[in-house]
């Protein structure tokens, strides 16, 4: 658990989401410096900051630190996936869960 491979996750995570460290940092209530102080192994964070980027990024704090899979919560999952739509895709998915609220009523 050395501090550049916790770094280079959490780099990967916010790539992996398109986030850039701007966006991220703001995300976890941090500095852009701090977040690149992070990501590069330099400094380490607190247990705070660790929740928060976890949040943000939509990992278990283990996975952060471990980089064990211990799970993404499936409502912080969807809010992720969700953002990443346009307002056209978002209506779209919004009269799909009404379809199917609907149908799960009529049952």
């Amino acid at each position: 658990m050395s501090d550049i491979s916790i770094g280079e996750r959490i780099r990967n995570l916010r790539e992996s989401r398109h986030y850039t460290r701007e966006v991220m940092a703001e995300k976890a209530d941090i500095s852009a410096k701090f977040l690149y102080e992070i990501e590069t192994g330099k400094k380490g964070f607190s247990a705070d900051t660790l929740c928060k980027m976890s949040k943000a990024l939509c990992v278990s704090c283990d996975y952060i630190m471990l980089g064990e899979r211990g799970g993404v919560k499936g409502s912080e999952e969807i809010i992720y996936v969700l953002e990443m739509l346009d307002p056209r895709q978002l209506s779209k998915i919004r009269d799909i869960l009404n379809i199917l609220s609907e149908m799960c009523n009529a049952v």
